[in-house]
């Protein structure tokens, strides 16, 4: 659990709502299913107008991501792939076939396979950065999906406060039904600029750092596999791949090196 996204979202929507009742304000003001459903849905209709529902789909999926994601485990891979390079060391590289049943990561258990399989350094390098560069391509569209969610839905709410005023227009000659529409067609603005602002930017810019830090892992996989099979002393290869580590970790405890 992501405890920052959890706590970001209850910060930036209590401090919105307490700011508003202490002014007088009242929550059931802002519970207007009408607007709710021109933002929602005029937003979701452009995002699936610019990409293919496929994307759309996909970005649903992973927006758990933001509030439920696994730490990278670079410290884990270094020992583990230490390990390969001592038993290489000593029996060669293809008594590292044994030990691909229990590598549970699909990148490094490909490149494994190709190194076991005699695959020259440059080539397996060639192969699997490709693999790695069709991967990133993919995960690039998913924050744009948000992002462009971001753009729109702003907009759709300038479009839901006009169609409310439209209404007020017609019951002019009641003064106070005119002030009461306004405020909720002014509701539509609200949901647009906090969809915006409170949930799809945050979102896109939440998932290009956990995008980033599972890209980083592969690279630190795709190194280690590489030193291994050029014959790297495993203890150069556990320097090499250490300064793939973040140096400092930030945790519920504290700043750890």
């Amino acid at each position: 659990m992501d405890k920052s996204s959890f706590s970001g979202v209850l910060i930036a929507v209590g401090g919105i709502l307490a700011g508003m009742m202490v002014e007088g304000g009242r929550i059931g003001q802002l519970l207007q299913p009408t607007a709710a459903m021109i933002v929602l849905g005029g937003t979701l209709g452009a995002v699936m107008l610019q990409f293919p529902l496929a994307t759309v789909l996909l970005a649903a999926r992973n927006m758990v991501r933001v509030f439920f994601s696994k730490e990278p485990e670079g410290e884990a891979v270094v020992r583990q792939l230490v390990t390969f390079a001592n038993k290489a060391r000593r029996s060669g590289i293809v008594s590292l076939d044994q030990d691909l049943g229990a590598v549970k990561d699909p990148f490094l258990k490909q490149a494994l396979m190709l190194a076991v399989d005699g695959t020259d350094p440059a080539e397996l390098r060639k192969i699997m950065q490709l693999s790695l560069d069709n991967r990133s391509e993919l995960e690039e569209r998913i924050p744009l999906v948000f992002e462009s969610a971001g753009g729109f839905s702003p907009t759709i709410g300038i479009i839901g406060a006009i169609l409310g005023l439209i209404q007020v227009m017609q019951h002019l000659d009641n003064i106070t039904e005119v002030g009461r529409g306004i405020a909720v067609a002014f509701v539509a603005t609200i949901y647009g600029l906090a969809m915006a602002n409170i949930v799809c930017l945050p979102v896109a810019g939440k998932l290009k750092i956990r995008y980033r830090e599972e890209h980083r892992q592969k690279e630190l996989m795709l190194e280690g596999v590489i030193a291994i099979l050029e014959g790297m002393n495993p203890r150069m290869v556990e320097l090499k791949l250490k300064t793939f580590l973040k140096e400092q970790r930030v945790r519920s405890k504290g700043v750890k090196a």
